[in-house]
């Protein structure tokens, strides 16, 4: 077929049908109907005389031409993308775009993100706090910054371990005032136990510190992510268990406590791009910036004294068993 007659309209239609299997989420992405996305894709398979999909009763299945055309289109239409980003993004102001979940945001980054600006006044962040692993398509950030539980690599992009992840429970002192010493994990169970999505989070850690008969069924209060039950540990409100990236200034101003050294291995944080070493400029700054603050970070919580290091997977902990969804 010659370039000049290219049923493009028809092309990136299929290309979006394709790779989302749905012709209505084909038709949300495009903002058209549905009814235009199956017309597009019909006149398309009338013109190359081969079906691309099978209709089947409320799905498509893409056919075996159709897998191959989708592969090519995809790859065509993401170097054109970003072929596009690349100019546009010569004659603006210089932008890293990063994607990061609520928590890591909240508890880690933000804390930080002043750094980065004040060493790089040309440089501004554009941070979107989405809990999904984003395509990395031109209109999304370049750069995420994502918690896994299991995951070490996800499909069409890299990932680069930042660093492991380890919860231990933390208490504010006004908790303490009043009440008896707390001498052994088992009587952390006087206060009330702040979960993370799931109950098993506190039962495994009971079970590493030895006390394998504990009950934490006990109602409790249970929060979407661990910024929300730092927060109501930081209040009062009960014992959280808190990864150790999150809470260092806390730690350090007293308005944490510690009280068992037990860490609880919990899974481990990632920078993820489509291609790490062909970042834009801005995003390979920030991406250099991040690792270093990371490394940071890491430092500062293996040469404190008492504490196991959280550089590589120590040997005593167990993985946690939460009940959540991965990266992707």
């Amino acid at each position: 077929m010659k370039r000049s007659r290219l049923p493009l309209t028809a092309l990136r239609s299929f290309e979006v049908a394709g790779r989302h299997t749905s012709f209505s989420r084909a038709a949300e992405e495009l903002h058209v109907s549905q009814a235009a996305i199956s017309r597009q894709i019909r006149e398309l398979e009338t013109t190359l005389s081969t079906p691309l999909f099978e209709r089947l009763h409320r799905k498509v299945v893409l056919t075996e031409t159709g897998k191959a055309l989708l592969t090519q289109l995809t790859a065509s239409f993401d170097g054109i993308e970003r072929m596009l980003a690349d100019i546009a993004a010569r004659c603006q102001t210089k932008t890293a775009r990063v994607s990061s979940d609520a928590s890591l945001a909240s508890c880690w980054l933000i804390p930080r993100l002043d750094r980065f600006r004040r060493a790089n006044p040309d440089i501004d962040v554009v941070l979107d706090v989405d809990p999904r692993l984003i395509e990395f398509r031109a209109e999304q950030a370049e750069l995420a910054l994502r918690f896994s539980f299991h995951n070490t690599s996800w499909a069409n992009s890299e990932a680069e371990r930042l660093a492991y992840a380890y919860e231990t429970p933390v208490v504010a002192p006004v908790l303490l005032a009043n009440g008896a010493p707390i001498e052994k994990p088992g009587d952390l169970r006087r206060f009330t136990l702040l979960h993370e999505e799931s109950r098993e989070h506190w039962k495994n850690w009971f079970r590493l510190a030895g006390e394998e008969e504990a009950d934490v069924r006990a109602p409790g209060p249970m929060y979407a992510d661990m910024a929300l039950s730092k927060q109501a540990a930081l209040l009062g409100h009960g014992v959280a268990l808190v990864d150790l990236l999150y809470m260092q200034d806390e730690l350090a101003a007293g308005t944490l406590i510690r009280p068992f050294a037990t860490e609880l291995n919990s899974g481990g944080y990632f920078l993820v791009a489509r291609n790490l070493s062909k970042l834009s400029e801005p995003a390979r700054i920030f991406a250099d910036w991040i690792r270093a603050e990371f490394a940071a970070s890491v430092a500062a919580l293996s040469s404190t004294k008492g504490e196991r290091s959280v550089l590589g997977a120590a040997s005593g902990h167990i993985p946690s068993t939460r009940l959540s969804e991965p990266l992707n």
